[in-house]
């Protein structure tokens, strides 16, 4: 029997069963509840290295489960300072979308392509005529969240404009939250 190729549509119920089935455990093994700012400090503080190797990860499957990026942003600023901690967001969130950039396309390839509607046809269109402008604008609005990540990766886009469009998107705002938060941290004296 010839393998037989998943429609556009059954790829992105794949996703989405995914999404909810990795959800689902972590909500029900605890992990959900584990992302707090004194937990991400605490994990960030416990080893200069490892702390920031585990950061990376729990950013990644944080990310891929709906967690905010803006409390990793908070907990790497005020643990870190917002220099150090600004670094620090920069690459963990840029490894996050890469994570889930590679997950996604792995399970939906690009199921976007396949759907039979026209807004998303005109969307796609606009992203197709300029990729790297676009996939930079989408990540200096939305940053790393995980709806635009996710759409990002099945709708057929290069890498090489997810990945320069990332790398390249995320640092002003990420400098204006670490501000923001460095600011917030001096006003109410935490940090």
């Amino acid at each position: 029997m010839a393998a037989t190729t998943l429609s556009g549509s059954r790829r992105l119920l794949l996703v989405v069963v995914f999404l909810l089935a990795l959800f689902a455990l972590f909500e029900a093994l605890g992990i959900r509840a584990q992302f707090s700012l004194d937990a991400l400090q605490s994990l960030i503080l416990m080893h200069p290295i490892l702390g920031l190797l585990l950061f990376t990860l729990v950013f990644a499957l944080g990310n891929l489960i709906q967690i905010p990026g803006w409390i990793f942003l908070a907990a790497a600023a005020l643990a870190l300072g917002r220099l150090y901690g600004g670094i620090a967001t920069y690459l963990a969130a840029c490894a996050s979308c890469l994570f889930t950039y590679f997950t996604i396309r792995a399970i939906g390839g690009d199921a976007l392509r396949e759907l039979d509607n026209r807004l998303a046809r005109r969307l796609l269109a606009g992203l197709d005529r300029h990729p790297l402008w676009s996939i930079i604008a989408l990540r200096m609005l939305f940053q790393t969240v995980p709806a635009l990540n996710y759409a990002l990766a099945l709708s057929g886009v290069r890498f090489r404009h997810y990945l320069l469009g990332t790398l390249l998107g995320l640092p002003l705002p990420i400098a204006l939250y670490c501000l923001f938060f460095d600011y917030l941290a001096m006003l109410l004296n935490i940090g």
